[in-house]
């Protein structure tokens, strides 16, 4: 599936749709993403910011995904742990970008070449329109190689 087709899809899927997540970017190697939470009256707390589990939401599937095609079906990828921590309210639109570089691909091949499984942490700020901090994410996503079934 293209990368514009899967983004397509993705901005249709219900649990983004609904709260107001847009995958605004997803580069045709699969190496960089970008996503907005746009302010909607059912995505927004108590006092009138972004509901955190949005902001955490918007950020959920895409280190994996882009791990996950940059590896191709020769490994095992999921997500294992992530947390977030709140640094500003967030009002408006917010972003997130995702870049998943060379030497970090490199530092996963090299550490389940033998089998072996790792756990990679990846770190995500999530910014408002005029690029300050509103929250940071972590996420920890498993990878093994599949072994050889011959």
């Amino acid at each position: 599936m293209s990368p514009f087709v899967f983004r397509s899809l993705l901005n249709l899927w219900p649990p983004f749709l609904f709260t107001g997540i847009h995958v605004t970017r997803l580069d045709r190697d699969w190496r960089t993403a970008r996503v907005e939470l746009r302010m909607r009256p059912w995505n927004r707390n108590y006092v009138g910011t972004h509901f955190g589990g949005s902001l955490f939401a918007m950020t959920d599937p895409f280190w994996m995904l882009l791990v996950m095609r940059a590896l191709g079906r020769d490994y095992y990828v999921w997500d294992r742990a992530g947390n977030i921590e709140f640094i500003n309210p967030g009002r408006g639109v917010v972003h997130a970008e995702f870049h998943l570089d060379d030497a970090t691909l490199d530092t996963i091949r090299s550490a389940t070449a033998s089998g072996e499984k790792h756990l990679h942490w990846f770190d995500t700020e999530i910014l408002d329109a005029a690029g300050e901090p509103v929250a940071r994410v972590r996420k920890q996503v498993y990878v093994r190689r599949k072994r050889d079934r011959r």
